[in-house]
């Protein structure tokens, strides 16, 4: 089984690398999909199907995702609305009554349409069940403010929780967890996965390796990880810290040598 990991120890599986995926595949075969490897990807997840003596297929599962975290403690309200109690009713009034106009109106069309009962509002957002989700697309044709996209289940495990295309300012006057598009995110990947596209950042689930570093560093909290518990995300945190600061400590180095280089020369001059 280990043999057949691509060996890069990157953590995307969820697990400590790539040996300890292995374990957890040979001791749980049955519970653990052989699909979570990134890196290797579908050729990979075939040949440890073919060693566990299963089937890789169906590993592209595709579920929906509501690219929207507007809960009533985190989305401002511009007034109570108390007409038709239907998304697309409430569209038709200014927009709507959260401050954000690109966010979940919270009335649940989509929860109407879903009939495999894989989406529901809490607390005033809409929320997806994966395991129930059968990527229909009911939910994103209901959406008035398409919020909801289709996403590969297996490899959107890192997402963006927010539609606003606002600037930075205008989008957290009406959200608190709102994408401000500072681009830190996009810095901070070492995978080139993701980029501030209109004021909003945007993940291509085909070079993300679950790594949780742009989860740890998004100022607002719009990054969505579905990997890693809060105590891996904190460990994230501080490994980046400390490498942070290495680098730091390595370019103030740097400039004083040059500095000191350059004073020598021209004291030689």
């Amino acid at each position: 089984m280990r043999a057949e990991l691509p060996g890069a120890n990157c953590g995307g599986c969820g697990y400590a690398g790539c040996d300890d995926y292995a374990h957890a595949l040979v001791e749980d075969p049955d519970g653990v999909p052989c699909t979570k490897c990134a890196v290797g990807g579908p050729a990979c997840a075939e040949k440890l199907a073919a060693i566990l003596g299963k089937s890789a297929d169906g590993m592209e599962k595709e579920v929906a995702f509501v690219m929207c975290n507007g809960t009533t403690n985190n989305a401002k309200k511009l007034y109570e609305y108390a007409d038709i109690p239907t998304c697309k009713a409430a569209k038709q009034l200014f927009g709507g009554s959260k401050a954000c106009p690109n966010g979940c109106l919270g009335l649940g069309d989509c929860e109407a349409a879903c009939e495999f009962d894989a989406i529901h509002v809490i607390k005033g957002v809409a929320v997806v069940n994966r395991d129930k989700c059968t990527s229909c697309s009911a939910c994103v044709k209901a959406c008035p403010n398409s919020l909801i996209k289709i996403v590969p289940d297996n490899k959107a495990k890192v997402l963006v929780r927010c539609h606003n295309t606002q600037k930075g300012a205008d989008a957290r006057k009406g959200c608190n967890v709102a994408c401000i598009g500072c681009g830190m995110c996009q810095r901070t990947c070492k995978f080139d996965a993701i980029h501030v596209e209109n004021n909003l950042a945007v993940v291509d689930h085909e070079k993300c390796k679950k790594c949780g570093m742009c989860v740890v560093k998004c100022p607002t909290g719009a990054i969505q990880d579905l990997i890693h518990t809060p105590e891996q995300l904190e460990k994230i945190k501080k490994s980046l810290a400390a490498m942070e600061a290495k680098e730091a400590e390595k370019k103030k180095k740097a400039a004083l040598e040059a500095a000191e280089a350059k004073k020598a020369a021209a004291a030689k001059a």
